[in-house]
């Protein structure tokens, strides 16, 4: 695990934020279409659903002229002309980001059908558990309502998979939430199962709890975001990003008890010059195969949030596998690209999920460069 906790999920093909979106298809009145020019750099790609996670149809160049028909509301996809969650069903019956697609007028929305497609597969899990039971709830977090439960060696039909509340289960340390075939949500932390992508459709509000909202979250970890790139270089969007998505905007145990936010441990005790001591925590791990085991990790602990964002910081400029990310410490997009790639992360959505963080939530206007 190194000497951080390590997320898990496919690396994405652009920079994208959930959204909420439908497959459609057009009516007869719709199938005159309009034209229009797409705008990119390099290839564009169509899909067979509104998101960038879905199947691969084809590919469109720069200059080329097709024909969109409806448009339909997917994954939000910052591309060459605006940043928008608008996608467009062309007359082959593919999709392609309205992010590229320069066209004459607007389109009219495509009449729905009743199931995402990205929801039309499913693969299958397995439940690992040394804490009995586990629940089956209505969103991701333990404060949703209970659906239904499962034990240990039980299977189950995961669709694709959302950030949510961390938790501290039999296989691993997470924000993954699962969701399933059936429309609920069990915590990664407890399921083995091949790679999920991210869920199409919007991100869920953050769980209930006693921790800080997200607007009271974001006006905390700003000024300390900010000396971290006067310091280190790291931009402050990708700080605050990471630290959203790996603490849970700070509703994790680790954030609200240790104010680490990044899950940074110790080596054989030492700490380092920011923080202030280190924490024993009780988890599991689980090797190449698939075991699992019990364990003790020990984490950093810092007196305030800015010094968790400067230490995250001063991890990254210190290891040398994460040098090529600060060749772009003023493009915010290629920093975190660089970080992942060297290995911050085995999830392979990382990127996807930080990138969605940083525009959804508009982390670049942090940026001080600018």
């Amino acid at each position: 695990m190194g000497n951080r906790t390590r997320r898990l999920l496919a690396v994405p093909m652009m920079a994208l934020t959930a959204g909420a979106g439908l497959v459609a298809a057009p009516s007869p009145a719709q199938a005159a279409g309009v034209t229009g020019t797409v705008e990119v750099r390099g290839t564009l790609m169509t899909r067979s659903a509104p998101s960038p996670a879905s199947r691969v149809t084809g590919s469109l160049r720069d200059g080329q002229r097709v024909t969109a028909v409806c448009r339909v509301t997917g994954q939000t996809v910052r591309g060459s002309i605006r940043t928008t969650a608008q996608w467009d069903r062309l007359g082959t019956g593919s999709y392609v980001s309205d992010a590229y697609l320069r066209i004459s007028r607007s389109l009219p929305p495509c009449a729905s059908t009743t199931a995402p497609a990205a929801e039309a597969t499913y693969k299958i899990g397995t439940v690992r558990s040394a804490d009995g039971t586990v629940n089956i709830r209505t969103g991701p977090g333990t404060s949703y309502p209970v659906k239904r439960s499962v034990t240990t060696g039980a299977t189950v039909r995961g669709v694709c998979g959302v950030v949510g509340q961390l938790v501290n289960g039999t296989v691993r340390s997470t924000t993954q939430w699962n969701r399933l075939s059936d429309g609920g949500y069990i915590s990664h932390a407890y399921v083995l199962t091949p790679t999920l992508h991210l869920c199409p459709g919007p991100a869920p509000a953050p769980v209930a709890g006693p921790a800080i909202t997200p607007d009271q979250f974001l006006k905390t970890a700003v000024p300390g975001a900010q000396r971290g790139w006067r310091e280190f270089g790291v931009p402050a969007s990708v700080t605050i990003a990471q630290a959203i998505l790996e603490s849970g905007w700070g509703r994790s145990g680790l954030s609200s008890t240790d104010r680490n936010y990044f899950g940074i441990k110790c080596q054989n005790g030492r700490y380092g010059t920011l923080a202030q001591g280190c924490h024993d925590y009780h988890t599991s791990e689980c090797d190449k195969t698939g075991k699992c085991f019990a364990t003790t990790a020990s984490f950093r602990i810092y007196a305030t949030m800015a010094d968790s964002f400067r230490d995250h910081g001063n991890f990254l400029r210190v290891n040398s596998r994460y040098k090529p990310a600060f060749g772009y410490t003023r493009d915010a997009n290629k920093f975190i690209w660089q970080v992942w790639k060297a290995g911050y992360a085995t999830d392979p959505n990382y990127y996807t999920k930080i990138t969605a963080l940083m525009a959804t939530n508009d982390l670049y206007q942090y940026d001080i460069w600018k």
